[in-house]
């Protein structure tokens, strides 16, 4: 099984890997719709992982990190058109303001509100958790770990109704026993930053994604669709582990 988890930030104008402009995400939509492969969801994902039914033997999910209001705006309607599932991880404390963590841009970019989510969760998105406050939770002592988590478990069922099922760590970051807990609070799946297919044996709290600003040229984002994309994902995870020698974890290349 090959499974790519795709990782968006913004649809929106902007410098730095955590924006896509919508121009070419409308791109990247119209090659993924072209290229035949199915689109499943998170809970298709752990369902499968528990016994049920197989995935396809090559498949897409969607993520977006931080609930920024451009995904209502600009990537939702392409993606409903589609009929496809996503996942959108909110950092509660920010439900309504602006980002104000480490790596924000300039000016900050503003997250969807509540009413917005309520009404974009009637319509088939589905929200996962992504903490409070948006801290690095590895950095936490293991009280302010499980209330990040708790809180943001809370808020989310509060406005929605039940728990969410999905949960992606800040920057990406989790080390064994927050990714344990992340399990012992009653998620399903957890997905960081690391760079590549997921596999039939990954670590469900530690699933890989695939950053799309690595797939701005379209050609090439057609080409790993085809089945023709291995060489470059290495040539990336070699780059960012090298960067990542000379580098703080929240900075991206």
């Amino acid at each position: 099984m090959a499974l790519d988890i795709l990782m968006y930030h913004a649809v929106a104008d902007g410098a730095g890997p955590t924006f896509i402009a919508p121009r070419v995400f409308a791109a990247q939509m119209q090659a993924l719709a072209a290229s035949g492969l199915p689109v499943v969801s998170l809970d298709a994902v752990a369902a499968a992982r528990r016994g049920g039914a197989a995935l396809p033997p090559r498949a897409v999910v969607l993520t977006f990190d931080d609930g920024f209001r451009d995904f209502a705006d600009t990537a939702w309607p392409l993606i409903r058109a589609e009929g496809w599932p996503v996942t959108v991880y909110l950092p509660t404390g920010h439900v309504g303001a602006v980002e104000t963590w480490r790596g924000q841009a300039t000016p900050p970019r503003p997250l969807m509100g509540w009413p917005e989510i309520v009404r974009l969760a009637a319509e088939g998105v589905d929200f996962g958790g992504h903490s409070v406050r948006h801290p690095d939770l590895t950095a936490l002592a293991a009280p302010d770990r499980a209330a990040e988590i708790e809180g943001c478990t809370t808020a989310i069922a509060r406005h929605l109704g039940a728990p969410p099922r999905h949960f992606a760590p800040p920057y990406g970051l989790a080390d064994a026993a927050l990714r344990r807990m992340i399990a012992d609070h009653g998620y399903h799946t957890a997905c960081g930053t690391r760079l590549g297919q997921a596999g039939a044996g990954d670590d469900p709290f530690d699933l890989p994604r695939i950053e799309m600003y690595y797939f701005t040229d379209i050609a090439r984002w057609r080409r790993h669709l085809a089945g023709r994309g291995g060489a470059y994902l290495a040539l990336r995870r070699g780059l960012r582990r090298l960067r990542s020698m000379a580098r703080d974890p929240w900075e991206k290349d």
